[in-house]
């Protein structure tokens, strides 16, 4: 890939620093969104990883993909919150965008990347995401992806220790298979997140759950409970890898 924003590393990613990009969905989230900001002031921003299986059984969810991350960042208004884009894909091709704070840039980004054949790599993205969280705290890991190819345990040890430093990881999987659903769901709980469904019947409410990890991510449990929409409800129901992920089911 031509754009030199993205960098590939071998093991771990090592992103570059920088700005982080979002925008503003639901008019009354953004108010509230500015009214954290006032609070807590412009240093207070989130600081949110969204991480992607770009491996080519993804390619035909890939722009739905694009869509709800889009939404996502509108929904964290526009100075809230900090997101970085990390996928894989081919033979060990990691990368990683530096945090952006523009909707747009991060759109242009992803809709440059191609998926190409490959293995799964999602140990590198949980690796990368405590070396980020030992940089400036990250507040969420919010991953999409079909296939897990790894060793379960390594990845259950790793999600352990961002649990145990408070970094969520959000699961949504594409697709019905039962051992890929396993490990996701152990990896949300023992990183104390959630997982879900990933599908083109359930984008609807996957865009309103995505709006409110941008909302956890910037405000915490005591944001979502105090919007407390059907959306953040529900990801409150799930949060520690409870429930059973009523998106999509």
């Amino acid at each position: 890939m031509s754009d030199k924003r993205l960098r590939k590393t071998d093991d771990p990613l090592a992103p570059r620093e920088g700005t982080t990009a979002t925008g503003s969905d639901v008019e009354a989230f953004v108010r509230h969104v500015r009214a954290l900001g006032a609070m807590k002031g412009a240093a207070a921003r989130g600081r949110l990883i969204l991480a992607l299986d770009a491996t080519m059984s993804r390619q035909p969810t890939w722009d739905l993909a694009c869509r709800l991350q889009g939404e996502m960042f509108e929904a964290a208004g526009r100075t809230a919150l900090n997101v970085q884009l990390v996928y894989f894909r081919g033979f060990g091709e990691c990368r990683a965008s530096r945090f952006v704070n523009d909707a747009g840039e991060l759109t242009r980004l992803m809709t440059k990347i191609d998926c190409r054949g490959g293995h799964t790599q999602i140990g590198k993205v949980l690796s990368h995401a405590l070396k980020e969280n030992e940089r400036g705290k990250v507040d969420a890991l919010v991953y999409i992806g079909d296939a897990m190819e790894e060793n379960v345990d390594d990845l259950a040890d790793k999600a352990g220790q961002l649990g145990l430093r408070g970094v969520p990881v959000f699961v949504f999987q594409e697709g019905h298979d039962g051992a890929v659903e396993t490990a996701f769901r152990e990896i949300a709980r023992l990183s104390r997140g959630a997982w879900f469904r990933f599908d083109r019947q359930s984008a609807a409410t996957l865009a309103r759950l995505l709006s409110s990890i941008a909302v956890f991510a910037t405000g915490g449990l005591k944001a979502l409970e105090a919007r407390g929409n059907a959306s953040d409800r529900l990801l409150i129901e799930h949060l520690g890898g409870k429930g059973q992920g009523g998106a999509g089911r």
